[in-house]
């Protein structure tokens, strides 16, 4: 026998996930509008698989802060970006997801008026940001995607993911911050932001960059 439950009615555990094979890009289409936006869950569609995660009441602070330490360096260097948050980045018939967080920064022009992305048409973020990692099928969309850049922030270390034509390439360097030790820096940093508050972390951190340029 089988019993069709809506997915609005499935109810996921803080930190759970629940995974549903042979799902077509209409149903996931659907399976967004159906869910809405106002939600904690989090939604990634990969090859006909859907997987929708709730977070943790802790997931939310590092890679808000990751993203507070992004936009301090971006505005030191004076750099244009878009903060897109976690919205759905779609690849129609193939991929889709919502990550944590992400940025546009060399194409930040190119999007700043975008209302609805499309990735068939629009240029992926330049920079998606990952807390705590569980399923790889979240890197396989990220290729597939062809984000540049990734960043996964797990159990006190960033690692970094560099897109290309042979796959993703983990990195202790990054690409949009060459210049910078990003992948020892970033939980540095985050633990400064917990141990001390995340405003004086930003202080200090405004006080090194300006020093440095």
């Amino acid at each position: 026998m089988t019993v069709a439950i809506p997915i609005p009615s499935i109810q996921l555990t803080p930190g759970s996930r629940i995974s549903i094979a042979n799902v077509t890009w209409q149903d996931f289409e659907e399976i967004l509008l159906d869910l809405g936006e106002k939600r904690t869950s989090r939604i990634t569609y990969y090859q006909n698989q859907l997987e929708i995660m709730s977070p943790l009441a802790l997931h939310e602070r590092p890679h808000r802060i990751i993203a507070y330490i992004v936009t301090t360096i971006l505005a030191a260097q004076n750099r244009d970006w878009e903060d897109f948050g976690s919205t759905t980045l779609k690849l129609p018939e193939i991929a889709g997801i919502e990550p944590d967080t992400c940025f546009y920064i060399a194409n930040s022009q190119r999007v700043r008026n975008c209302a609805n992305l499309n990735l068939a048409t629009d240029p992926p973020p330049d920079l998606a940001i990952e807390w705590d990692l569980t399923s790889k099928t979240t890197i396989d969309v990220y290729q597939a995607l062809r984000v540049p850049e990734v960043w996964i922030y797990q159990n006190g270390q960033l690692t970094i993911y560099l897109w290309a034509t042979q796959g993703y390439q983990t990195s202790l360097e990054s690409q949009i911050f060459p210049d910078l030790t990003i992948a020892t820096l970033v939980p540095h940093l985050i633990q400064k932001a917990i141990t001390q508050g995340t405003n004086p972390m930003l202080k200090d951190l405004q006080t090194v960059l300006a020093q440095q340029l």
